[in-house]
């Protein structure tokens, strides 16, 4: 039986290597999801294995960044400490929309027909996996790594990071909406207009980017710049790929000033 040292310096080992590995599939990631586009969404297409639905999907698939949050948060050394609380609870915020919030509002606003076109459960076991991984490197980072001694520099951070955390989520909550209400509609895919819809093809990812950026500087850590450098290795080619599709479906009708995600920039 390992003794309490033993399985510390086992965590330790699994947790530096663990932030290596997301660091280190961030440029391939990147690489590969541009010229290979996930098939859900506006990309859905078959020979990518069985389907379920969407809601369904991004329930299952995102939910381990909050049932093993709660299970691992309560092991760290600084668990309670309410700095680590305040702390984990963007992170918490975040996915309790994506988890929750968000499949629950897609169910009620998508076209049946389309919604019956599946989401692909080979995406989403990646999705899933990724998330395990995520949320075991975020979560033992605030609850046991973080050294909250310099009381002072925490507050400067943590409010920096979150006023950048909530401008992203705002954005990213309101571009779903929009898109949402396009999709209860009916009658096709259409082109978003407003907002920063006239800047960007998915001001969507852009405010999740912000986000997990607000995040990084919130926790000031290693896991938190690889989460969010995977976050932009795995959105911007996304976005690019929405883009293209926008330009091809709407042709001359879409307007070609707006970038994929970073306004003016990409």
């Amino acid at each position: 039986m390992m003794s309490i040292r033993e399985v510390m310096e086992s965590d330790q080992w699994l947790f530096r290597h663990s932030v290596f590995v997301l660091l280190l599939i961030a440029p391939p990631v990147y690489i590969a999801c541009r010229f290979i586009t996930a098939p859900f969404g506006k990309h859905v297409r078959p020979g990518w294995g069985p389907t379920i639905s969407p809601p369904l999907a991004w329930f299952l698939m995102e939910s381990p960044a909050i049932w093993l949050t709660l299970l691992l948060f309560p092991f760290g050394r600084s668990s309670s400490n309410p700095l680590a609380q305040i702390l984990m609870a963007p992170y918490l915020l975040h996915y309790a929309h994506r988890t929750i919030v968000y499949p629950l509002r897609l169910y009620l606003n998508s076209d049946p027909r389309r919604a019956a076109a599946g989401f692909p459960v080979s995406v989403a076991l990646m999705a899933f996996t990724f998330n395990i991984l995520n949320a075991y490197l975020q979560t033992r980072w605030v609850s046991h790594y973080a050294d909250y001694e310099g009381g002072g520099l925490f507050w400067w951070r943590f409010a920096c990071g979150m006023a950048v955390f909530l401008a992203g989520m705002a954005v990213n909550v309101w571009a779903d909406k929009v898109l949402l209400r396009l999709k209860s509609e009916g009658g096709g895919y259409k082109i978003p207009r407003g907002g920063l819809y006239e800047y960007v093809s998915c001001p969507n990812y852009f405010g999740e980017i912000l986000e997990w950026l607000g995040w990084f500087l919130m926790t000031w850590s290693a896991a938190g710049f690889a989460f969010f450098l995977f976050t932009c290795a795995n959105l911007m080619p996304r976005a690019w790929s929405h883009r293209q599709w926008y330009l091809e479906k709407f042709g001359e009708d879409y307007p070609r000033k707006r970038k994929a995600v970073i306004p003016f920039l990409y």
